[in-house]
């Protein structure tokens, strides 16, 4: 009788455990479905456009074009042409140049503006993260403490089902209490 009520003790003690980590799959199925909602898989073109272009215009490949157009653009002026198109002052170069800095610093801050979103999103994942972390140490946390204090019952249960049965098996012996072993001469 006492053996069955010890094994659905264990039974009960398993469903507990059961139902924590079904409850730990639930809490990560909605952290999970969180982080996937902030990833931007197909952003707008412009985003793009811009992104591509502050991308180049912040390299060396664009700096060193720029220079070798620029310089192109002097001895063109200066010594190859008799008559220059955009003789010394250059005032058509600085407007090309004017207009390429007006356009590529709005360009250059949209992908700015797009990256610090990107790493405000980095951030509330990381912190999920944590979060995901928290819950999962706390969840073990209480898987041991049940563990441990069910199973001290359980162990208590269990001593006290083996000294009943050791009294039982020494009333049917008839092994008195007081008397110690007698040598057989």
């Amino acid at each position: 009788m006492e053996i069955e009520q010890i094994l659905t003790t264990e039974n009960e003690q398993l469903k507990k455990l059961n139902g924590i980590v079904r409850t730990a799959i639930e809490e990560e199925k909605v952290l999970s479905d969180k982080l996937l909602e902030f990833e931007d898989a197909h952003p707008p073109f412009a985003s793009r456009m811009a992104d591509k272009v502050a991308g180049f215009g912040g390299s060396w490949k664009f700096i060193i074009a720029f220079l070798v157009f620029m310089l192109i653009w002097i001895v063109v002026n200066i010594y190859i042409l008799r008559s220059s198109f955009d003789p010394y002052p250059f005032i058509l170069l600085n407007l090309l140049l004017s207009t390429v800095a007006a356009l590529q610093a709005p360009l250059i801050m949209m992908s700015q503006n797009r990256k610090e979103e990107k790493d405000r999103q980095r951030a509330v994942n990381d912190y999920m993260i944590n979060l995901k972390a928290e819950i999962e140490v706390r969840n073990l946390h209480d898987k041991i403490d049940l563990l441990m204090t069910e199973q001290m019952q359980t162990l208590f249960t269990i001593q006290e089902t083996q000294a009943q049965l050791m009294e039982e098996i020494k009333s049917l012996i008839n092994i008195p209490r007081s008397e110690p072993y007698k040598k057989q001469d």
